[in-house]
């Protein structure tokens, strides 16, 4: 089945108001700027972002935009804001936060691929002892006091473990190295990060990929992520950005 789309617009026509949007990336890498910015374009409203490592810090301008636009209820994430004082003074997203415009839920980034890795296998929920004795036990880590929710918490055998949910997102927005047109997908490297677990894990999943081949191209052993858990592909560029984390 050829599921490649001609154009982003096309791919990300059915995304909604209020939907909830997982985002890959660690930083710069492996981000979907094609597909996020056809979302600034689109110009939908009250989302939710479920991110993995920074993605809205590695394409600053993006969020910006998103930002600008109003667009955003949400954001999740393992790594929200930039290390740099000065630069978030600079940061109408970190600014939004600060001023409770926009929620900044914060998870560990192991504890947020496992989510969406429960999410994937129809494991509603799982304990995990990550946070044990901070402040990730205690709460919901959120810049919303009325969302601080606190957590259950089990001791097995001697140790202590929090409970935490499984995420499965509405939609994932996917960036792939190759993919082929029936939509088996493989990354470059660190690109690989939260995007093949993202994958697996939303009801609507959309790949952008730099190159698309046709069915047999890709060998068996380079497939990460199988074409059961695409909807749709649309070729987009290779991205051309300076890379900064400050």
């Amino acid at each position: 089945m050829n599921k490649v789309v001609s154009s982003v617009q096309e791919a990300v026509a059915d995304i909604h108001d209020g939907a909830v949007i997982a985002v890959p990336g660690f930083f710069t890498c492996g981000v979907p700027r094609a597909l996020l910015w056809a979302l600034v374009e689109k110009g939908v409203k009250n989302l939710t972002l479920t991110c993995g490592c920074g993605p809205l810090v590695g394409a600053s301008d993006i969020s910006q935009a998103l930002v600008q636009n109003g667009q955003l209820k949400k954001v999740i994430d393992s790594y929200g804001l930039f290390r740099s004082a000065s630069k978030g003074l600079q940061d109408p997203f970190e600014q939004a936060v600060r001023a409770g415009t926009i929620e900044l839920e914060v998870s560990p980034m192991g504890t947020l691929a496992e989510r969406y890795r429960a999410a994937a296998a129809g494991i509603p929920a799982f304990y995990t002892p990550t946070g044990v004795g901070s402040v990730v036990e205690e709460m919901v880590v959120t810049n919303i006091d009325a969302n601080r929710q606190q957590k259950e918490t089990r001791v097995f055998g001697e140790a202590k473990y929090i409970l935490e949910y499984a995420l499965k997102p509405d939609f994932a927005l996917i960036h792939a190295f190759i993919g082929d047109t029936e939509g088996n997908l493989s990354y470059n490297k660190t690109a690989l990060n939260f995007n093949h677990v993202m994958a697996t894990a939303a009801k609507v999943t959309i790949a952008e990929v730099e190159k698309i081949v046709e069915p047999g191209v890709l060998k068996p052993g380079d497939v990460r992520t199988p074409s059961v858990y695409v909807h749709r592909v649309v070729h987009a560029e290779r991205p051309k950005f300076a890379i900064t984390i400050d």
